[in-house]
């Protein structure tokens, strides 16, 4: 939906005479009080009412007794998003993503916490409606509360609840003054009017509401602050800084079942880069990744990767049935859009003439190589793709090298297949990290 034509102006007063909000107190009475002695007539249709949510949860009895802050936090939040020191930036069980998840202990008695409004778009429902009940007049409400932001300093009021307003003015499919047509113009309504109504309260005042004038036919509408909560899905910054590192490794599962997307090799050539920077012994840069983005090439490979495999099962005894099952289990690198194929180059290794010490430099060489695949697979999490490290490729690396045309000296380390999850991967059973732990 388009937006109203932009008005000439509009005026924002704060309501003097608010008291000190307690549980119960009946907030639409102590507004509309507020708001008589202002010039002219009180409250008007198209009016905008802009309402710190400290004085809702105040009057909702959202305040708790308690002597740890943190214990709250705990209790209001979903998902850590980042920390640094005791600071925290949480996502809220309302979908907030906020410092300390909107619990405050400042204006509230010693011993106390004040938590965020139940249903925030209910509380501004409440109020409108409340108002409407007792003027008959038609104004638009938003509950305001005080965030951060990424990227920039300062602190500034944001809408969590909205009724009677339009929260989101969507200008895309128009045009600007030179006739290019706006294709992502979002523009988020409910936080500019949180913002210009903060103007004239804020907590040094003491004033907690504030009315707007003169916008009716721009902000008029029936939307709610949820609207303006971004789905994960399209969330490019949903994680923070070492929790969007533990995050990429938790979520980085083994894919075996794609769809049939296109993958981006660009997306898999940013994953390289990752897996390049993992440590290695003596300085060294023992990774190299063969990338077969053509289906040809993936096919000749695989087909003679299988032609080696069940020749060595049948080497082995196996049934013709127990090859064919064994053989299917595989079809995880056939079925994928994409194939990599790590490799070890031990260039720069040391040469040492007993065993020992033979064996031990070629493990350093082999973990190096398994953190720079870790990598891989970590960015490639990332990025949004599926992987599976399949082994396959370390049981026939001679056929590997020459259906690849790759030198002698490289080891290939398995295979990745690549692509887009078909489907969410079954949740991991946790595990205790004690269980994994030795401590001397």
């Amino acid at each position: 939906m388009t937006s109203a034509a932009k008005p000439s102006g509009y005026q924002v007063h704060a309501l003097p005479g608010i008291p000190e909000i307690r549980p119960g107190d009946d907030l639409v009475k102590i507004i509309i009080d507020a708001a008589t002695a202002l010039p002219g007539p009180g409250l008007r249709d198209g009016d905008v009412l802009v309402v710190t949510s400290k004085i809702v949860s105040k009057a909702e009895g959202r305040i708790l007794r308690a002597d740890d802050r943190e214990a709250a936090i705990d209790a209001e939040t979903v998902r850590v998003v980042a920390r640094r020191g005791p600071a925290r930036i949480v996502e809220s069980r309302h979908g907030f993503v906020m410092a300390a998840a909107g619990v405050d202990s400042s204006n509230t008695p010693l011993g106390t916490v004040l938590l965020l409004p139940e249903d925030p778009d209910a509380s501004a429902a409440r109020i409108r409606d409340g108002i409407r009940h007792a003027l008959s007049v038609e104004v638009g409400v938003v509950v305001t509360d005080t965030f951060g932001r990424p990227w920039r300093e300062g602190q500034t009021d944001v809408a969590i609840g909205a009724a009677g307003v339009r929260v989101l003015d969507d200008l895309r499919g128009g045009t600007d003054p030179y006739g290019n047509p706006l294709g992502v113009t979002v523009t988020a309504l409910a936080d500019e009017l949180a913002a210009a109504g903060e103007l004239v309260k804020g907590k040094a005042y003491g004033l907690p509401v504030a009315l707007l004038r003169g916008l009716p036919e721009r902000v008029r509408g029936s939307g709610t602050a949820r609207e303006l909560i971004r789905d994960a899905s399209r969330d490019m910054f949903r994680l923070g800084t070492s929790e969007a590192v533990r995050e990429a490794v938790t979520q980085r599962r083994t894919i075996r079942s794609f769809t049939g997307d296109p993958v981006d090799p660009a997306a898999v050539r940013r994953a390289v880069a990752a897996a390049v920077t993992a440590p290695a012994p003596h300085h060294t840069t023992p990774w190299r990744f063969v990338l077969l983005e053509s289906a040809a090439a993936r096919t000749r490979l695989l087909d003679a990767m299988r032609e080696a495999w069940v020749a060595d099962l049948r080497r082995d005894g196996r049934s013709e049935e127990a090859i064919a099952r064994r053989v299917r289990r595989g079809d995880v690198l056939r079925d994928a859009p994409y194939l990599a194929v790590p490799c070890l180059v031990a260039d720069g290794a040391h040469h040492y003439p007993d065993a020992r010490r033979a064996t031990a430099e070629r493990e350093m060489f082999v973990v190096a190589a398994g953190a720079g695949v870790q990598n891989f697979l970590v960015a490639l999490a990332g990025e949004g793709l599926g992987s599976a490290w399949v082994s396959s490729t370390m049981f026939c690396r001679d056929v590997v090298r020459g259906e690849l045309g790759i030198p002698g000296d490289w080891d290939p380390m398995g295979a990745v297949a690549i692509g887009h999850p078909a489907a969410p991967p079954r949740p991991r059973a946790p595990r205790d990290a004690s269980a994994f732990t030795e401590v001397r």
